[in-house]
């Protein structure tokens, strides 16, 4: 096969969707989250069963486990805390927020926080994603129930919440992805606040700090990486921001994908090596390439590593 070869200048990366070779007999389920640890291991969060495969930098699988979170495998988020490396991982059909082991061991459950004015029988949590701060306070978003973002403590126990549904500074609809944002010294959460298409700032506390609007479509997370903000956007295209969130680079543009008819199941007979269809979270290693994760409803997986050419 041709190489094939996306991106300008500093941003050129080189097309490998073989790199991730499952054993014989498993598949991925559709593809939500995606990490990496000390090592350099690749974890990847999908739907099928076990919920999660773990590779090797150069795509050799490891292993296998997560059967408890399949139905509802969403967001995975990795922190460096003072005990080790854990996963937080965001079950939205089942309703709770793991934190794991590196292999799968589960030390604390977040389920839906004690607020009777947001949740009851017709009204569900529904979380994302995750982020840690630096004092261990985990913020939970709940990205498909009622668009709240939750506070917690280390040890699980409700804190507070902000945002709610709406539009103006400080609402929130859908916020699909969160983000602890250190680029600029002062750590802020950055909320994918995906149906108001921007992004939206605040502080640890809560507080509406600023939004990032007019380059992007449907952002469904961010990454962070030296100083440069990655965005997976659902609609077509990878986004990379700088250090003032100015646009750098639109990768691998399909315009208009989403309208096409049966997307995001497309087949991959019609799955440009020079596109993407339908980005849901993305991970920048160490050397700067790319992993991204592909949401198909259908259950069916797409995994792309973007190899950096310097």
């Amino acid at each position: 096969m041709a190489e094939v070869v996306i991106g300008e200048g500093e941003y050129r990366y080189r097309v490998n969707r073989e790199w991730a070779r499952l054993p014989e007999g498993m598949t991925f389920g559709t593809t939500h989250g995606v990490v990496e640890d000390a090592r350099g291991r690749i974890y990847i969060h999908h739907t099928g069963r076990p919920s999660t495969f773990v590779f090797e930098p150069d795509g050799t699988f490891v292993s296998a486990w997560g059967d408890a979170y399949s139905g509802g495998a969403h967001g995975m988020h990795l922190s460096v805390e003072s005990g080790g490396e854990f996963l937080y991982l965001s079950a939205t059909s089942l309703g709770f927020v793991a934190k794991t082991t590196l292999d799968g061991d589960e030390v604390l459950r977040i389920p839906a926080p004690p607020r009777a004015d947001i949740y009851d029988d017709g009204r569900r949590f529904v979380p994302t994603e995750t982020a840690v701060a630096p004092d261990g306070t985990i913020y939970v978003a709940d990205g498909y129930g009622q668009s709240w973002v939750h506070r917690f403590t280390p040890e699980g126990d409700y804190i507070d919440s902000f945002g709610g549904r709406g539009s103006e500074p400080g609402k929130l609809d859908n916020p699909h992805g969160i983000m602890l944002d250190t680029r600029r010294g002062e750590p802020r959460i950055l909320v994918s606040d995906r149906k108001n298409e921007r992004l939206q700032y605040f502080t640890l506390e809560g507080e509406a700090a600023g939004t990032v609007e007019g380059m992007l479509r449907f952002p469904c997370t961010t990454v962070q990486w030296r100083d440069l903000l990655f965005i997976p956007d659902l609609y077509g295209r990878m986004t990379i921001l700088d250090a003032d969130d100015s646009l750098v680079a639109h990768l691998a543009d399909w315009p208009d994908v989403w309208k096409r008819e049966g997307w995001p199941n497309l087949p991959a007979s019609q799955w440009p090596l020079d596109r993407v269809s339908s980005p849901h979270d993305l991970h920048v290693d160490q050397g700067g390439s790319i992993y991204l994760v592909e949401w198909l409803s259908e259950g069916t997986g797409k995994v792309t590593k973007y190899e950096r050419l310097t």
